[in-house]
């Protein structure tokens, strides 16, 4: 079965220094239909004004990454941590028990463009955690690169949870096909660019999910940028 979720159905919220649409329920936005896709809890596309972003807050019991699209965020963190996170590197934050961080744009005059991405992790009370690694997407093209995965295999960032996640440049003529095992799941979501999944035109910012399938076959007829999740 695959359910196919709209960039233009997805909640909005327009607060001048940030433009955020989200793809499943989030902060004033809440949508019954769209909680979450089985441990994927948030996909937020954020569009961050010059020397703004989020300041210093706290989060508990969730796995959150960080994949820059343009521009560059600077997190800082309660452990300590301090890096600044481009476009090629995706960012790996565990909340565990409680963990305090900022997620600013440190640039005067260009803008950030991100994807959060918060996955529920298997237990609660984790011991918090920061990982963060470039991933060669671009020099890889036509290919899906696993960059975060449970046991945090091929040099992927480890998360706390039986979920892979995939990144993919694509050109045009690309044709990438990822199968998915008996009883897993799969969300697709399209960073930038437009792909053809198993049938489905998909733009950028729609999602795709996938329950009961046994692949999905991702073609780009140009330019594309795709995330996919393997999930429990």
């Amino acid at each position: 079965m695959i359910q196919v979720r709209r960039s233009e159905d997805r909640g909005h919220a327009d607060h001048g220094w940030l433009d955020t649409r989200h793809t499943f329920s989030f902060a004033d936005y809440d949508d019954p239909r769209y909680r979450g896709f089985r441990d994927l809890r948030v996909i937020n596309e954020d569009h961050v004004a010059p020397g703004a972003g989020f300041p210093t807050h706290g989060h508990r019991d969730m796995e959150i990454l960080t994949y820059v699209l343009s521009g560059a965020v600077e997190h800082r963190d309660s452990l300590g941590s301090r890096a600044v996170v481009r476009p090629g590197e995706v960012q790996r934050m565990t909340a565990g028990r409680g963990v305090m961080h900022s997620e600013l744009n440190p640039s005067r005059d260009e803008p950030l463009h991100l994807l959060q991405i918060w996955i529920l992790p298997e237990g609660a009370g984790l011991e918090p955690g920061y990982e963060q690694r470039a991933f060669p997407i671009d020099a890889e093209r036509g290919r899906l690169t696993l960059v975060a995965s449970h046991d945090g295999r091929d040099g992927s960032l480890t998360i706390h949870q039986d979920a892979s996640v995939y990144a993919g440049a694509l050109g045009a003529g690309d044709r990438v096909v990822h199968r998915i095992a008996p009883g897993r799941h799969a969300w697709l979501q399209v960073a930038r660019g437009g792909v053809e999944v198993s049938g489905h035109a998909l733009a950028a910012g729609d999602g795709l999910a996938a329950s009961e399938e046994k692949e999905l076959a991702i073609a780009a007829g140009g330019d594309a940028e795709v995330l996919l999740f393997d999930l429990a």
